[in-house]
């Protein structure tokens, strides 16, 4: 039923296209020209104005054989880590690797294909099904800022799957929301070598904030991260302001506000304890925080209609599919927080983010045979 050679083909073509966030207008032109020879209204969004990109979100709507079939939602997202340009895929006994100087772009373009692939199929096999809306995003891999700009009243669907996540037959059905932080710490410059005695050292106060914080895996459901740290002028002169970024996630609400009040505190706190008396008067370090929220978790019951609905469809193929959690977020977050019920489906894809990133042809195939039987039922 699935063509593995035009899936491969589809595959090889797209991962040499460069489609780095912000610069995804090659890949999305392509896909452009491909959705619409197969039948599908195609617009593009403006969300690309908004994050200085060279292009927007990708909304496709084909229309339904099966009239009483509820529209269901396809997505996927365009853009790739770096290092992504000038890739070079090796097809060598099925598996699909890069030639080590880049990721492979399987993050998330395997997802992408095995959706064309399964509408294809759909259409060839004349089985009968809803409309269909498949949306394909830019900018999920800088904070799903894509998916953040969509409209989600331009779609017809309330419920489907966004393909982006590892393995295979597995669905992500939990994921935390997270907060990020930016703080800026503020001390006092003097000379480091005539005078340090009068200067507050904003970096110090930083490194003994961060020395006292609960980071990386603070429990099972919450992890937290310090990621860029700034500041100083000289490395004569004390440093007066340091600026520190990070975030925590948590699948808990009550564990994110948790974690987020501790990183907090441990800047006031170290604040605190900086103090010096000059001729003026005293000093003491201080700091400004913000808070913002990156996006909401993504909670789907194991009762739901789509979850029910993926199990089916795996269960007619003769193959089990289980339901997980994951520490990464999706644009099924952003999706699930505007009302929508959508899971997030693997599609084959391994060691993302890193130039050693592969795929196996037959999770590829795997993965649209499921949409496929998913489609089928759906209707």
């Amino acid at each position: 039923m699935i063509n593995r050679e035009r899936l491969v083909t589809e595959f090889l073509e797209l991962t040499r296209t460069s489609s780095v966030s912000r610069r995804e207008g090659e890949v999305a032109r392509r896909l452009v020209t491909t959705l619409e020879h197969m039948g599908a209204h195609v617009d593009v969004d403006d969300a690309g104005h908004h994050v200085g990109g060279d292009t927007g979100n990708l909304i496709a709507r084909f229309p339904g054989t099966a009239p009483d079939a509820p529209p269901f939602l396809l997505s996927a997202h365009m853009d790739t880590v770096v290092p992504g340009e000038n890739v070079r895929p090796v097809l060598r006994d099925d598996v699909i690797r890069t030639d080590g100087t880049t990721v492979l772009g399987g993050d998330d373009k395997s997802g992408i294909v095995a959706i064309l692939e399964a509408i294809r199929v759909v259409q060839e096999q004349r089985i009968p099904h809803g409309a269909i809306d498949v949306l394909f995003t830019i900018c999920e891999e800088v904070g799903l800022i894509g998916a953040k700009h969509f409209d989600v009243g331009r779609l017809r669907a309330r419920t489907g799957l966004v393909l982006d996540c590892d393995g295979v037959d597995e669905l992500i059905t939990r994921a935390p929301g997270a907060n990020r932080l930016a703080v800026t710490v503020h001390g006092l410059e003097a000379h480091a070598g005539v005078c340090p005695e009068r200067g507050i050292s904003a970096i110090a106060v930083a490194a003994e904030a961060i020395a006292g914080m609960r980071l990386g895996r603070v429990d099972a459901d919450t992890t937290a991260n310090i990621g860029v740290i700034q500041g100083g002028l000289a490395i004569n002169i004390v440093p007066n302001r340091v600026t520190v970024r990070g975030e925590t996630r948590s699948l808990s609400p009550e564990k994110l506000d948790a974690q987020t009040a501790h990183m907090t505190e441990c800047f006031e706190r170290a604040a605190a304890r900086h103090r010096i008396v000059l001729e003026d008067g005293p000093h003491v370090a201080h700091v400004e925080t913000k808070v913002t929220r990156d996006y909401e978790r993504l909670l789907v019951a194991d009762d739901a209609p789509v979850v029910r609905l993926l199990k089916e469809a795996a269960s007619a193929l003769g193959r089990p599919l289980r339901t997980r959690s994951s520490g990464g977020a999706s644009d099924a977050n952003i999706l699930n927080g505007h009302g929508l019920e959508i899971a997030n489906l693997g599609c084959g894809m391994r060691d993302i983010h890193t130039v050693n990133e592969w795929i196996d042809v037959k999770d590829m195939v795997a993965t649209a045979q499921l949409l496929v039987e998913t489609l089928r039922r759906h209707a």
